[in-house]
């Protein structure tokens, strides 16, 4: 017999997560406009609201988005990503670009509580940044420090 005793629940549970999903427009196509992004940005922090989630900043540029999120203990990362994706490539289709569509994959990334500053000003800054780097350039930099294999399946949807 154990000496530990099985709670079946438990009531007051707290979590801090922290993500940074990124994810590009089909083929990279530069369809996101700069007149109608903080727009997009508004219309994806509702989706996070309507989870019961929270989006702390977003930005990019014409060909990708970068998110930074705190997630209920409970949320599932891809869920979340997906429902986001869906709903707002419908909603970039009938009101902005009828031909728009997101990469069908992401990447998404931890963040630990004493780096949130940094990734919401890199975030920030991705229009300075991408003068520099080509989303591929970036997506392969951030792989290489992450310790993630590259599937160069990433690069071509």
């Amino acid at each position: 017999m154990s000496s530990f005793p099985i709670k079946k629940a438990m009531p007051s549970s707290y979590a801090a997560l922290y993500y940074h999903p990124i994810w590009s427009t089909r083929q990279r196509s530069p369809l996101i406009r700069p007149e109608w992004s903080d727009d997009l940005y508004a219309y994806i922090g509702g989706i996070f609201r309507n989870q019961g989630n929270r989006l702390l900043v977003a930005g990019g540029v014409a060909d990708h988005i970068h998110l930074l999120c705190s997630l209920q203990r409970d949320s599932v990362v891809m869920d979340v990503v997906q429902t986001i994706k869906t709903n707002s490539s419908k909603w970039l289709r009938e009101g902005h670009s009828p031909s728009f569509r997101w990469q069908d994959g992401y990447a998404a990334f931890t963040v630990s509580h004493g780096a949130l500053a940094a990734v919401e000003r890199y975030i920030r800054n991705q229009a300075e940044h991408h003068k520099k780097l080509t989303f591929e350039e970036e997506m392969r930099e951030i792989f290489q420090r992450c310790g993630i294999d590259i599937d160069e399946r990433f690069f071509n949807q």
